[in-house]
């Protein structure tokens, strides 16, 4: 009897190791697939990236340079760190409100709390009335002028009519983040970053190879800087990403905080050196200080359509992040109404045409609230 349950304990001695290892296979799979959900520090980077350079980089030596090199560097420098902290900031009240509300944890899903729903829990009603009108506001001139900028380079480059080009560029861009979802925009997203920072390096060492370090002077006008500033903060702001961003990395405050402080410092130090080559380009010049019309000059063709592709990728980079912040803005809000609360009965006959109804009431919210963004937006763009 005791070799019979010898022989039965080494008999089970083989399931039990294969229960754990299907175990650890599959606890392995469920971290694996949590990490692919939550998003990756490269996606929140050129996120950052792509919304905080847009086309206006190029045209911001005209305004930096009656500052000079020095002051104008230092400028940027301040108000980078501004800006790092006041992210910083933003990326700590979201994580602390999603914990505190266990929001879009359990679910697995890209559940986003809104700049209003964080003014209202730290600043109260008012304060959450007046960062939503500021918001509001905030996005729907940044759509504008991202859909009119966008036809007037196609118009330049294909001689496209810029309210048709405008029209079309949007409406590619709001498809893709609609139907393609967030790994769809996210791997567009990165590949079209990387290609605009390969352009502006292009466009940088052509500026070198032309003369733009030869021209640099080392004094300044300090009495300047003042007026640099609005221009360098909207040139390197993100924060309405802030609450897109924390959704996106599922509240991994660490990996947050790294993608903040990368993705910020690339944009940094991109207008770093494109100030100094192009205060450099117009110290050449006599009458001209845009450094963009100086690059023009430039015998070859490709210097142009190298400006006017930067450009549009500039654009289209910022519009994707405009895009996912505003209408995930707007889709908390349609959610808080309680729209899809009251699921209807649905007969056999409406479940026939391929599950269309359920598909429709799985994202009816999500169009809406993208309709809702782009339709105004193009409208006056396009009148």
């Amino acid at each position: 009897q005791w070799r019979q349950e010898q022989k039965l304990s080494i008999t089970r001695k083989p399931s039990y190791l294969n229960k754990a290892k299907k175990g650890l296979i599959q606890l392995e799979e469920e971290t694996i697939k949590n990490d692919q959900e939550k998003g990756t520090i490269a996606g929140a980077v050129a996120l950052i990236i792509g919304t905080s350079i847009g086309s206006g980089i190029l045209a911001l030596p005209q305004k930096a340079s009656p500052a000079g090199i020095f002051p104008s560097s230092l400028s940027l420098i301040v108000c980078w760190g501004f800006l790092l902290i006041e992210a910083l900031i933003l990326i700590e009240i979201n994580v602390s409100l999603r914990r505190g509300k266990r929001k879009g944890e359990e679910e697995n899903e890209f559940e986003v709390i809104s700049i209003r729903t964080m003014a209202q829990e730290t600043l109260g009603d008012w304060g959450g009335t007046l960062a939503t009108v500021f918001y509001v506001f905030l996005g729907y001139t940044s759509m504008i002028a991202y859909c009119s900028k966008s036809g007037e380079i196609l118009y330049h480059l294909l001689n496209i009519p810029e309210s048709v080009s405008g029209f079309l560029f949007t409406t590619v861009f709001t498809l893709l983040i609609s139907i393609g979802g967030t790994r769809a925009t996210d791997q567009f997203n990165q590949w079209l970053t990387a290609s605009m920072i390969g352009l502006l390096v292009a466009i940088e060492v052509i500026a070198v190879v032309v003369g733009g370090w030869s021209g640099l002077d080392g004094s300044g006008n300090w009495g300047k800087v003042p007026a640099t500033i609005p221009v360098i903060i909207f040139s390197l702001v993100y924060h309405d990403l802030a609450p897109v961003l924390c959704a996106y990395l599922g509240g991994d405050l660490p990996r947050l905080r790294a993608s903040v402080l990368l993705g910020s410092l690339i944009p940094l130090l991109s207008l770093l050196v494109w100030d100094a080559i192009s205060l450099g380009l117009s110290a050449q010049a006599d009458q001209v200080i845009d450094p963009v019309e100086l690059l023009m000059r430039v015998r070859w063709s490709g210097v142009s359509v190298m400006v006017e592709a930067f450009s549009l990728m500039a654009v289209g980079t910022s519009l994707i992040g405009t895009l996912l912040g505003f209408s995930e803005f707007f889709k908390e809000q349609l959610k808080s109404l309680s729209w899809n609360s009251s699921p209807t009965k649905t007969s056999k006959e409406s479940t026939e045409f391929f599950g269309l109804r359920n598909w429709w009431g799985r994202n009816k919210i999500s169009f809406t609230a993208m309709a809702m963004v782009v339709t105004p937006s193009l409208f006056i763009s396009t009148t």
